[in-house]
């Protein structure tokens, strides 16, 4: 299986579970199982917010591009993030979990001076 990342600038989170041929996008599953060698699946067959293009099975390997968020502060490897390939069952560690966090508002103190 190879994940195309296509980065894009915003707050939402997403999280992947990968189990064989099936992907667990943010707790909904996908089953790219009965994709056939060769086919293309329409994006708009999927029903998936995340998958906004064709999902191939090229030589038996799947090729799922899958949109990612990032924030205003991500890192390089986010906001130009490479493919990834082979990853094993579980979750799919993204780019993503390595950009730093927003830090929380800052609290102002009121006196009455």
């Amino acid at each position: 299986m190879r994940l195309k990342l296509i980065p894009i600038n915003s707050d939402a989170s997403l999280a992947i579970h990968k189990l064989g041929d099936v992907l667990t996008i943010n707790g909904l599953p996908y089953d790219f199982g009965p994709l056939p060698d060769g086919a293309t699946l329409p994006a708009e067959a999927i029903g998936c917010p995340w998958i906004n293009q064709p999902v191939e099975r090229i030589n038996g390997v799947l090729v799922i591009p899958i949109t990612m968020p990032h924030g205003a502060e991500a890192g390089e490897r986010s906001r130009f993030p490479a493919d990834i390939v082979d990853a094993p069952d579980g979750p799919i560690a993204l780019p993503t979990d390595q950009d730093p966090k927003p830090a929380a508002g800052k609290v102002i103190e009121v006196t009455d001076e």
